[in-house]
């Protein structure tokens, strides 16, 4: 008689890697969905920087037309007193003008986020909608209300005979643009701030009200360190921005022509180059230059910004 064994019991079985052919098609799927973006992203951003780059090695000359030059425009550039006069303007513009601007910015968010403040909404967007007015329309609106002849300081002189000081004249040009900068892009900055304190948990304010802890240790313990990133973020944006200063006073030129020069900033010193003295390749070369330098400044701050314990 045959006796029936039971099957041995299977043991466990381990994946093997998949078919090769299957594990192709689960990689091109990535990059079929990644296609569009990296495309788009090689075509207006790594092909106009790698022309710039290609433009900075050249030099174009009346006399024997254009020709290699190597780094000669990078040396000529270092040593360019024209272009530094701009990086020392547009920096002595960020460290003044970007601390009001966030401050500014985080007050607002403070206040609209107490739950204290009366019509939060319709202050929300009021702070805000400067902000949808396109720069070139509010640098005109505000250059003429700056004119010592027309507007509102030009008014202000003939109604109370007086005179206020000349907004546009070469001592205080940079700091009527930075109001104008700030009156530009606190909205922005706000609704940064507004939306990070937003998603802060409630109950560390629970907490904290039991300890009996008032608004002020609320605002420096709770609500600040929670919103770093966000702060990190504006400031870095806000560094970049004014290192790419260049509507302000390319349109305040023409208003005040003899307190704006072509070489006021960075950004306006080369368009002046490229456009108005058909100096492509020396262009090029200052706004790589500047770009590394805004690189470099935005990086350590972000460094800076997020290490633990700042």
């Amino acid at each position: 008689m045959t006796t029936l064994q039971p099957p041995a019991a299977a043991g466990p079985r381990t994946a093997g890697p998949p078919p090769p052919a299957r594990r192709a098609r689960r990689s091109w799927k990535g990059w079929g969905f990644m296609g569009p973006f990296a495309i788009v992203f090689a075509l207006v951003f790594l092909a106009p920087l790698a022309y710039s780059v290609y433009l900075s090695l050249f030099r174009t000359q009346l006399i024997g037309g254009t020709h290699f030059v190597g780094l000669d425009n990078y040396q000529q550039a270092l040593q360019d007193g024209r272009f530094w006069e701009g990086v020392t303007r547009v920096g002595l513009f960020l460290l003044v003008q970007v601390p009001i601007m966030l401050g500014l910015a985080l007050l607002v968010a403070l206040a609209i986020d107490s739950g204290r403040l009366y019509g939060k909404d319709f202050f929300r967007i009021t702070v805000f909608l400067p902000y949808a007015v396109p720069a070139v329309v509010a640098t005109l609106m505000w250059g003429f209300m700056y004119g010592t002849r027309y507007g509102l300081v030009g008014d202000i002189n003939s109604a109370f005979g007086v005179k206020l000081p000349e907004l546009l004249s070469p001592d205080l040009v940079l700091a009527s643009i930075g109001n104008i900068v700030t009156w530009e892009f606190v909205g922005y900055n706000m609704l940064i701030f507004y939306a990070a304190l937003r998603v802060v948990p409630h109950a560390l304010y629970e907490a904290a009200e039991i300890d009996g802890a008032g608004q002020l240790r609320v605002i420096t313990a709770i609500k600040l360190p929670a919103i770093r990133g966000a702060l990190v973020i504006a400031t870095i944006f806000s560094i970049i921005g004014s290192f790419q200063l260049f509507n302000e006073p390319a349109i305040l030129q023409k208003l005040a022509p003899n307190a704006i020069t072509t070489d006021f900033t960075p950004n306006y010193y080369t368009y002046s180059l490229s456009f108005s003295g058909q100096q492509q390749n020396y262009s090029a070369t200052v706004a790589i230059v500047m770009g590394v330098i805004t690189m470099v400044v935005a990086y350590v701050v972000q460094l800076r910004g997020m290490r633990k314990g700042a």
